[in-house]
């Protein structure tokens, strides 16, 4: 793999994007999972953060999503954390799994097969099933929720994924969004908890309080069940690391990794 920003190295027919730092630090590598309808594009901030403070970083785009091939409309949510899980396995030292959102709940469920040294939930689909996110869709999109029960893909709005961005750039994040599978839709809101992860890996939840697709009571909950340190941004929007303030959850981030190790 190679550092350089224009770059889409594939493992497994899978898209991988990647950031090298400039010398090895001995920092453990980083490998950043996206949520529903995104793709490893959306990391683009914190590859590049995470490549400056010394972390070999990737992003991985899973099957259907970004320029990754598969099936999208019959895709499951454990094929997912396969995907994850042989990204990570492929990877030269055993990496922290970053998730995002659904991408949360993928890193929970591939660190019942994975011994990562560390786990970061970004505000990840909560451990229990996620009917509260439904509630909150259709409290603010009705007809979004109703499109989600028939088996349609949820539109990424821009008043979903970020506060602070001006129109043009909140529109701009929407617009490269894309569909994601009915199945693994109805999964998120009907999963079980997973598994106990391998070796205890220690877990940080960002979070926000003003999230409109998953509530932070959901997120204070995960992070309870882990034992996790959460660290709350609020006026920021669902996409931490798109929105404006993006720099401030990763700091957060990276300076937890280096107390606990993750270097």
């Amino acid at each position: 793999m190679t550092g350089n920003p224009g770059d889409a190295p594939r493992r497994d027919g899978l898209e991988v994007l990647s950031r090298m730092p400039a010398d090895d630090t001995g920092r453990p590598p980083i490998l950043f999972v996206h949520g529903l309808g995104h793709g490893a594009w959306c990391w683009e901030h914190w590859l590049d953060a995470a490549a400056a403070a010394g972390h070999p970083a990737y992003a991985v785009s899973l099957r259907g999503h970004g320029n990754s091939p598969g099936r999208l409309r019959t895709a499951l949510l454990r094929q997912y954390v396969d995907d994850v899980v042989a990204t990570a396995s492929a990877l030269p030292r055993p990496a922290v799994l970053v998730g995002h959102s659904m991408g949360g709940l993928v890193v929970q469920q591939a660190l019942a097969r994975y011994a990562a040294p560390a786990a970061v939930l970004v505000a990840s689909v909560p451990a229990h099933p996620a009917m509260a996110s439904l509630m909150s869709i259709a409290r603010r999109h009705p007809t979004d929720a109703l499109r989600i029960v028939l088996g349609g893909s949820l539109p990424l709005r821009p008043d979903y994924l970020v506060h602070e961005l001006d129109r043009p750039s909140a529109d701009a994040v929407s617009a490269r969004c894309g569909g994601e599978s009915a199945l693994v839709q109805y999964q998120l809101l009907m999963h079980r908890p997973a598994r106990p992860p391998l070796g205890a890996p220690p877990v940080l939840v960002l979070a926000t309080p003003d999230d409109r697709l998953v509530p932070v009571r959901g997120l204070r909950s995960t992070a309870a069940r882990y034992g996790a340190t959460v660290v709350e941004f609020p006026g920021m929007g669902h996409d931490l690391m798109l929105d404006a303030r993006w720099r401030e959850p990763f700091h957060a981030m990276a300076a937890w990794l280096d107390r606990v190790g993750g270097r």
